[in-house]
């Protein structure tokens, strides 16, 4: 049988399904998703006992086994087996799609190798629910998982978006997002527009929306700021990126950019080449091919 004819049956054939399953509220799952999770011969779970409360809501009574990152490297190479062998497995994670910020990579990609069907069964995604609802530009945007635990990590990776002409979408965890706030505000400014989603689809789901500095305050008067946490940060705005909205428009290349960083901070073309990825949003590979076409 082909794989697209097993796919659009009406049986959950020998293949890796990857079932898409609630952040939060327990009515966003597909009807698909509900009858891949009865038919599969066994779910693997980032929690056994997280998924048991979705398979008990429903009256799924399949059989469930542990996959999560502390055993994902000996489990992916039993339950591929098991799949060779014939056998039909679903992945799921605690909430949302499996292999965002999530285990499943390891899986799907030795699947992958051993020619072992994997079928996407899609379903509820918290970063993107956070990003139609949050009012910022959705034309163009990146998803970046977490941000880096550490001040200087994250500071980082905030200074590589300042002049990003995209929206920002990063996690975080709820102890940390008062500090990744300040540093937002230190390296983007309170200006920036920025979006705290948190709890999407639960019973307390909240957005915070407006400045920085703005948003900043409103979490700090607070005793505690608890739930699942999507931080989104809009694009910069042209007062903000000054020179760099000049070198990212179509009449300033890379090369010239580069060139006039090189003259006039007299820095040789690697740091060069570096401030225009930064000033851009780019990785330094991506600038670095746009100098050589140039060239």
């Amino acid at each position: 049988m082909k794989d697209t004819e097993r796919q659009a049956g009406n049986s959950a054939g020998p293949a890796l399904y990857l079932v898409g399953t609630p952040i939060g509220n327990l009515e966003d799952i597909t009807l698909r998703a509900l009858r891949v999770l009865k038919e599969v011969d066994v779910i693997a779970c980032e929690d056994t006992r997280q998924t048991q409360k979705l398979l008990n809501h429903y009256a799924i009574a399949t059989r469930t086994t542990s996959y999560h990152e502390h055993n994902e490297i000996t489990k992916s190479a039993e339950l591929v087996k098991e799949m060779q062998e014939g056998a039909s497995v679903a992945l799921v994670t605690d909430a949302g799609m499996p292999g965002i910020s999530d285990p499943g990579y390891r899986l799907i990609a030795l699947a992958i190798r051993h020619h072992v069907p994997v079928v996407p069964i899609p379903g509820a995604s918290a970063f993107l629910a956070a990003l139609v609802a949050s009012g910022l530009p959705t034309d163009s945007f990146r998803f970046s998982g977490f941000l880096p635990a550490k001040r200087g990590g994250r500071r980082a990776a905030l200074e590589a978006v300042k002049h990003s002409p995209r929206t920002q979408v990063f996690y975080e965890a709820p102890h940390r997002v008062v500090e990744t706030l300040e540093d937002v505000v230190e390296v983007l400014g309170e200006a920036r527009h920025v979006v705290i989603a948190r709890e999407v689809t639960k019973l307390h789901e909240e957005f915070l929306r407006g400045r920085a500095g703005d948003v900043l305050e409103n979490l700090k008067a607070r005793e505690a700021v608890k739930g699942e946490i999507t931080l989104l940060i809009g694009k910069a705005e042209e007062g903000d990126a000054h020179v760099a909205a000049d070198a990212s428009s179509a009449r300033v290349s890379v090369r010239q950019r580069v060139e006039q960083i090189m003259a006039e901070e007299k820095v040789d073309e690697k740091a060069a080449l570096k401030k225009v990825a930064k000033e851009r949003g780019v990785s330094k590979s991506e600038a670095y091919r746009e100098l050589q076409r140039s060239k």
